[in-house]
């Protein structure tokens, strides 16, 4: 269950340059005033890297 939407999540990562590792959204999300959930969210996911934002999306939603 997540508190953030799709939208959330491409404002959060707005000018990352792909691929990226999970390090680096994290970082991006925080420099862009993601809320504190998502950034921990995208932290903790199980893929490491991201060939573009697509991707990303489908590793925060996929249990939700």
């Amino acid at each position: 269950m997540s508190s953030f939407s799709p939208i959330d999540v491409q404002k959060a990562l707005r000018g990352v340059n792909y691929p990226a590792d999970r390090d680096d959204l994290a970082e991006a999300a925080r420099s862009n005033g993601a809320d504190d959930a998502l950034v921990e969210r995208i932290s903790g996911l199980d893929q490491k890297n991201f060939d573009g934002p697509n991707e990303v999306s489908k590793a925060l939603f996929k249990d939700g």
